[in-house]
């Protein structure tokens, strides 16, 4: 039998808001952290949206859209900037598929808790029709997210078409999150949890393990939002160099080496100055974190060890 309503709301609130703010103590060249602010923002910015969001994300009754829409508009009111337009998009759907399973976690292995999880993602995402479009069109307005631009078919400023699916589904070729709608969150769920895993199963820090599961994205593609806003040549150049980073960052046993963590830290005060923000990355390590919270594979909220929700 599922957990009241109410109490599982909480658990995937708090799960979402502990997600966030894990992700601000990794350290992530080019994103909002502990290690340095950037791109006009600030990380309490960032700990303020979680928050305000938080709610709404885990609100049941409502579909993906209506959930967007909220905790875009909550967040706005919060900091009055665009800090988690990517978060949300990818952590609703995951939010509503745990809530409509008794619990994720399973007696039967790790690899049959995702399966579970993301048959029940595709199943949300199937449902989510014109209406939740419109809604989550809304919110990308709200959100003025950088490089927008414009879009020759489904373009967020004119009205919806089609199901958010389909929308998606034409739009993942240029954003990697409407990919991962597209594709039942594969670099999520696959790239993404095995690098964490990897990570805290060689002893790092949840910290220095964020930080790989950031470069295994950087370094699988280019990032989208860097390909928006500077172009694909500088997004790839990004890539090639994550892919050199990653390749030292996984040797050593239970610590990151201090000349690996140097020219992390170096590359992220070059991207700050040249105002690269690879910020979808940053994006799916969240989504990655709040997976593995809702699996039951970590506990950072406090409530999410041992059977997931």
């Amino acid at each position: 039998m599922s957990m009241p309503d109410a109490r599982r709301q909480a658990r995937i609130a708090a799960a979402f808001q502990a997600a966030c703010e894990a992700e601000l103590q990794a350290l992530k060249p080019g994103n909002v952290s502990v290690y340095a602010d950037g791109h006009g923002m600030q990380v309490q910015d960032f700990v303020r949206s979680a928050h305000a969001a938080a709610p709404w994300v885990a609100r049941e009754g409502l579909g993906v859209g209506a959930r967007v829409l909220a905790a875009v508009t909550a967040t706005r009111a919060a900091v009055g900037c665009n800090t988690n337009l990517g978060i949300v998009l990818l952590c609703v759907p995951l939010a509503c598929a745990a809530g409509q399973l008794d619990h994720t976690g399973t007696d039967d292995g790790r690899a049959a808790g995702v399966m579970r999880l993301q048959a029940a993602l595709c199943g949300v995402l199937e449902q989510a029709d014109r209406h939740e479009t419109e809604q989550v069109f809304a919110a990308i307005r709200l959100a003025r997210p950088g490089g927008l631009g414009d879009s020759a078919a489904h373009d967020v400023r004119e009205p919806a078409q089609a199901g958010l699916l389909a929308v998606m589904c034409v739009a993942q070729a240029r954003d990697r999150i409407a990919w991962q709608y597209a594709q039942g969150f594969e670099d999520v769920l696959g790239t993404g949890l095995e690098a964490l895993m990897q990570g805290l199963g060689r002893g790092l820090s949840l910290p220095d393990a964020l930080s790989g599961v950031f470069l295994a994205f950087l370094a699988a593609f280019p990032d989208s939002l860097v390909q928006r806003k500077q172009g694909d040549i500088t997004a790839s150049a990004l890539q090639q160099r994550a892919a050199g980073l990653l390749v030292r960052y996984r040797q050593g046993a239970d610590t990151v080496d201090a000349g690996i963590r140097e020219q992390l830290l170096g590359l992220d005060r070059e991207l700050k100055q040249q105002g690269i923000n690879p910020g979808t990355s940053a994006d799916l390590v969240v989504a990655t974190l709040f997976a593995a919270e809702l699996l039951g594979w970590v506990a950072i909220s406090g409530e999410s060890a041992g059977n997931g929700f």
